[in-house]
């Protein structure tokens, strides 16, 4: 299963941007991820697979929001007030099956399917 991310693209300094992650109706935990040139990937944020619990990143939080529509399948990243250090590819992901509707894991290893991945890239 290859999850689809969309919604990247270039924007300016203060601008927003809404990623989303087709899920294919996936019952998961659903997180983003970032990776920027030359860094690990990072954590930034997830959902739990009902939507009733979200966790972001201390450098998003307040600034990004992570939801879910569970008609869809479709999990969403608004992204507000972009900074040029928010430049990367961001990955959504599903976690592995767990009977928790809290399930919310910020660890990579935690995550069994992963999208292709979009580029978002913020100017100064």
């Amino acid at each position: 299963v290859q999850l689809q991310a969309s919604g990247g693209g270039l924007v300016q300094a203060g601008d927003s941007l809404r990623l989303s992650c087709d899920a294919f109706g996936l019952d998961r935990a659903t997180g983003w991820f970032r990776q920027a040139p030359g860094k690990e990937r990072e954590f930034v944020a997830v959902i739990s697979r009902r939507g009733g619990r979200t966790i972001y990143a201390d450098s998003v939080k307040g600034r990004f929001t992570i939801s879910k529509d569970n008609a869809k399948g479709t999990v969403y990243l608004q992204m507000d007030t972009l900074k040029p250090e928010d430049t990367a590819v961001y990955y959504c992901a599903a976690a592995s099956a767990n009977p928790s509707t809290f399930y919310t894991p910020v660890q990579k290893t935690s995550y069994v399917y992963w999208g292709q991945g979009t580029q978002v890239t913020v100017s100064s």
